[in-house]
């Protein structure tokens, strides 16, 4: 049987280009060999792709081969530079395991489109709206889902502090993992809040501190046959959650405690499972995605974000979420390039 030639592209220009290193390695670890040729693509802090061995923390330092997605659909593959000379090694799918800008935003499944070639996960427009949290806002409200109270703020706009009920999140409107993200519980520390998201992007978010339990689900799948894992509950004993921040994120949380599945009641678990589907077709997401929400003591469930590419790390949520509906990492995998080989256009 001949095997599916797949690019697994890892890195980029982003803050979580290390996060990302680390999920190219899981999918690596995990990837059935028998069925798949995997073509690791690394793309460096500074944007430069190279072809190497193997996603690992130093891969840059070992013999990589300056390598291109060609944008040609009559090529179809990659344009792998070596002795003076481009080769071509043609390719059935390319799975992006890229997080935030140019990876989780459109940029990257743009490239994929003017390719030709069939990719896992989100298509552009999906993409782009999921990553800017402002926008994701404002379509899931329309289609009836509970969002945070919030607003925007530009570049240049002022602030009027004393408008604002504390505590409030202030957040980069298009970054992730957490990244320049404050929880404000006064006035005075609004302004200092803002410039740090501004840090991360121009446009910037303020919304309410929503009280409830932070819970997500992964959901995998195209519209309308969707598989939920399982509801994943997040402790904290202070603070806010701060994902992938850590020195050591491998040994734990300094201020959360990850229990899955939830320790929530069996109805609030599947109103959970229901609000994130209908979230992710709110959306136009496919391919696979993580759902974070809110969950109140009433019951109601609010929309925090959604992850289009979410961490696939051996600590990260959606590779425990889908381990705990007892399904395989590697079928979960196998599942999604299926998906990807399906909608190819």
């Amino acid at each position: 049987m001949n095997k599916l030639k797949i690019a697994i592209i890892f890195g980029g220009c982003s803050e979580e280009h290390p996060v990302s290193v680390k999920s190219a390695q899981e999918v690596a670890d995990n990837l059935d060999l028998e069925k798949y040729e995997p073509f690791y693509i690394g793309i460096t802090k500074s944007g430069v792709w190279k072809l190497c061995h193997r996603p690992e923390a130093n891969w840059e330092k070992g013999s990589c081969l300056p390598a291109i997605l060609s944008p040609d659909r009559s090529v179809q593959g990659l344009l792998v530079l070596e002795h003076g000379h481009y080769k071509t090694i043609p390719l059935d799918m390319v799975f992006p395991v890229l997080h935030g800008k140019f990876g989780e935003d459109g940029a990257m499944q743009g490239l994929l489109e003017l390719s030709g070639i069939p990719y896992a996960g989100c298509d552009v427009p999906s993409s782009a709206l999921c990553m800017d949290k402002a926008l994701a806002y404002i379509v899931a409200g329309s289609a009836g889902i509970a969002t945070p109270n919030f607003r925007t703020v530009t570049a240049e706009e002022d602030i009027d502090a004393d408008g604002l009920a504390y505590p409030v999140f202030v957040k980069p409107a298009r970054s992730g993992s957490s990244f320049g993200v404050t929880k404000v519980c006064r006035k005075e520390d609004l302004l200092s809040a803002v410039a740090s998201a501004r840090e991360y992007d121009t446009k910037v978010l303020i919304e309410e501190a929503v009280a409830g339990s932070e819970v997500g689900c992964a959901i995998f799948g195209n519209d309308p046959d969707l598989v939920a894992g399982e509801v994943d509950q997040i402790c904290l004993s202070h603070g806010f959650f701060k994902i992938h921040q850590e020195d050591e994120p491998e040994k734990g949380s300094e201020n959360s405690k990850l229990i899955v599945p939830s320790d929530i009641p069996a109805e609030a678990r599947l109103q959970v499972q229901e609000t994130a589907k209908a979230i992710y077709r709110a959306l136009g997401c496919r391919g696979l995605a993580r759902v974070d929400m809110f969950l109140k003591e009433d019951g109601e469930v609010i929309l925090n974000e959604v992850n289009t590419l979410p961490g696939m790390t051996s600590y990260s949520r959606f590779p425990k979420m889908v381990a705990a509906a007892g399904l395989p990492f590697a079928e979960v995998l196998d599942r999604i390039i299926s998906l990807a080989l399906k909608g190819k256009r």
